[in-house]
């Protein structure tokens, strides 16, 4: 009987610290998410890093995003992604090619630049995990993993400035193996910025091939 009621004990206390955990990855993430609500656009800088050990490949490079609402202006890899709030424009100088396709969001699951901040609010569980120092800053990381038992998406660690509440860098593995890791180097808020900067001029892309999906 003794050694039931230990058992017992030990369950509850591992269910509750469970639920506190939970609790507080929570509370952290809604902290997260009110604070990037609260401005106007942000301007992002960051490193990318695409790992996969078995296909021994490994990618290193720099990005950077200006983010106002769901429009957004990504240059990455050499190319820019622009989305104007209903059609999403990809421009591959190299290739001399400009894609234009329409946007669904219902169709889209990807975690595009205007949901990265956000896009743990809806799809995923979560819970608390590790705690690193990084230069000083306290940064607590939030273990999350899709409801979609198909996703390609195995889980996510989102890295969090506990002091300032902003995402301090985001790994995501996949089932498959590779593993990407977003690390925000730079963060403005609130920055003066053209509506200009989310419209397509397609007189800057004199003689690219215009592909309409």
């Amino acid at each position: 009987m003794k050694k039931l009621s230990v058992l017992f004990l030990l369950v509850l206390t591992t269910t509750l610290t469970f639920a506190q955990d939970n609790q507080k990855a929570k509370k952290l993430l809604d902290e997260v998410s009110a604070k990037v609500k609260s401005y106007d656009n942000m301007q992002i800088e960051f490193s990318y890093i695409l790992e996969n050990t078995v296909e021994n490949i490994k990618q290193e490079t720099r990005g950077d995003v200006v983010l106002k609402g769901e429009k957004y202006r990504l240059n990455l890899m050499g190319t820019t992604r622009l989305f104007d709030g209903e059609k999403l424009y990809t421009i591959i100088p190299e290739d001399e090619e400009v894609i234009i396709s329409p946007y669904s969001e219902q169709d889209n699951d990807e975690i595009t630049p205007s949901k990265m901040l956000t896009f743990y609010e809806e799809g995923y569980t979560y819970k608390w995990d590790i705690t690193q120092n990084a230069n000083g800053r306290k940064i607590q990381y939030i273990k999350l993993m899709p409801k979609d038992s198909n996703a390609e998406i195995k889980e996510i660690l989102l890295g969090v400035d506990t002091q300032t509440k902003h995402i301090y860098n985001l790994i995501q593995l996949q089932e498959n193996g590779t593993k990407v890791t977003i690390k925000v180097n730079s963060f403005k808020t609130d920055q003066p910025i053209s509506e200009n900067l989310f419209k397509f001029n397609k007189d800057k892309y004199q003689g690219y091939y215009i592909n309409r999906l």
